[in-house]
C-alpha cells in the first residue's frame, strides 16, 4: 500500500508497504475431479493522502475574528427599551408629518375655493344695485308711467320683475358663499319656529291690508271711489311681489338654506321703495286722500317690520357668538 504525504519542504515521500501475498494452493475435491480451486489473493487496499485539495472541492470557509471590526448592534444606546421607544417614535414623527402633508394637500381645494368666493362678496351687492336702485332712482316715472292704463301697469311690473330676477341672484351667491366649500360639513340652517310665525304675520297682514282698502272702495265704504286700475298700478306690483317674497320664504325654510336671514331684508327694503314710488304717482293718477294714508300706512309698517328684522340679525349674531363661546369651552373639559 502507497501513502502519499505533503512535507513543509513541498517535496513528496511515498512509503511501500510490504504486499504479502499467500501462497497459491490448489484443492481438489474427491467428488469432482479435474476441478480448479482459485487461489486466495490477500492483500490490503491502498490509500493514498495528500494534504492539497483537488482544484474542483471548495475551500473550507473559515472565520478568524477581527479585532478591528466593533460591534454595532444597538450602536449609541446601551438599552435595547431606548432604542425601541426611539423607533416608535420616528414612526410616530413620520406618520404625524405624512398626515399633516395629507390634510395640506386636501385644503388645498377648500383654499382656492374661497378665494374665488371672494368676488362674489362685491358682485351680489351689485347685481342688487344695478336691477333694484338704478331704474327706480335714475329712470323717469313719466317716461315708464303714462296714465292709469294696462301699459303703465306692465311697465311696473316689468321694473319689479328685474329686481325679483337679481334679487334671485343675490341670494344664490349668498347661499355659496354661506355653505361650505367641504361637502362632508353640514351647512344647512332651519329657522326657529316663532321666526317662520312672525314673519308669516307680517307678510300676511301686508296683504290684507290693501285688499281690505280695496274691498271698501269696490263696495263704496271709501269715498271716493277709486278705479280698478287706478288701483292696479299703484298697489299691484306691490301685491305681486310680495306674493314672491312669501314663495320665496318658504323655499329657504323647505331647503334650510343660510339665507333665511336674510332674504325679508332684501325684498322689505325695496318695498319701502316701491312703496314711495306709489306715493308719486298717487299724486300724477289723482289718488283719493285714503289712497294716501293708506300708502303711508304701509311705508310705516313695513319699515317697522324691516327695523325688527335688523334686529334679529343682531341677535342671531350674537347667539351664533355665544355658542361659538361654549363649544371652545366645552372642548378642553372633554379632553
Amino acid at each position: 500500500m502507497a501513502s502519499l504525504t505533503h512535507l513543509p519542504s513541498a517535496t513528496a515521500a511515498v512509503t511501500l508497504r510490504h504486499v504479502r501475498h499467500k501462497q497459491l494452493q490448489l484443492l481438489k475435491t474427491q467428488g469432482m475431479p479435474n476441478r480448479m480451486t482459485f487461489p486466495c489473493i490477500s492483500h490490503k487496499p491502498f490509500s493514498i493522502c495528500c494534504s492539497n485539495q483537488s482544484s474542483w472541492e471548495p475551500a473550507p470557509v473559515t472565520y478568524v475574528p477581527s479585532d478591528n471590526i466593533k460591534d454595532n448592534f444597538l450602536e449609541g444606546t446601551t438599552n435595547i427599551f431606548e432604542t425601541m421607544s426611539s423607533s416608535k417614535q420616528a414612526e410616530a414623527e413620520s406618520s404625524l408629518t405624512e398626515a399633516e402633508e395629507a390634510t395640506d394637500a386636501k385644503n388645498q381645494p377648500t383654499l382656492q375655493l374661497q378665494y374665488l368666493q371672494w368676488p362674489m362678496w362685491l358682485l351680489g351687492p351689485a347685481i342688487l344695485l344695478a336691477t333694484g336702485m338704478v331704474p327706480t332712482l335714475w329712470l323717469p316715472i313719466s317716461s315708464v308711467v303714462i296714465g292709469s292704463n294696462i301699459a303703465s301697469l306692465l311697465s311696473l311690473t316689468g321694473l319689479d320683475c328685474i329686481y325679483n330676477l337679481g334679487a334671485n341672484l343675490f341670494l344664490l351667491l349668498a347661499d355659496s358663499c354661506a355653505r361650505s366649500p367641504d361637502s362632508n360639513q353640514d351647512s344647512s340652517s332651519k329657522p326657529p319656529f316663532s321666526y317662520q310665525l312672525w314673519n308669516m304675520v307680517a307678510n300676511v297682514m301686508g296683504l290684507v291690508i290693501p285688499l281690505v282698502v280695496l274691498f271698501g272702495s269696490q263696495n263704496s265704504v271709501l269715498q271716493p271711489q277709486l278705479p280698478f286700475i287706478s288701483y292696479a298700478v299703484l298697489l299691484g306690483p306691490y301685491l305681486l311681489l310680495l306674493s314672491i317674497q312669501i314663495l320665496t320664504e318658504m323655499l329657504t325654510w323647505h331647503w334650510k338654506s343660510p339665507v333665511w336671514l336674510v332674504t325679508p331684508v332684501v325684498y322689505e327694503a325695496y318695498r319701502v321703495l316701491q312703496l314711495m314710488r306709489g306715493l308719486k304717482l298717487s299724486a300724477e293718477l289723482s289718488a283719493p286722500a285714503w289712497m294716501l294714508h293708506t300708502i303711508r300706512g304701509l311705508v310705516c309698517w313695513w319699515v317697522l317690520i324691516l327695523g325688527m328684522q335688523l334686529m334679529r340679525v343682531a341677535w342671531y349674531a350674537g347667539f351664533t357668538a355665544r355658542a361659538h363661546q361654549k363649544l371652545l369651552h366645552a372642548l378642553p373639559d372633554a379632553d
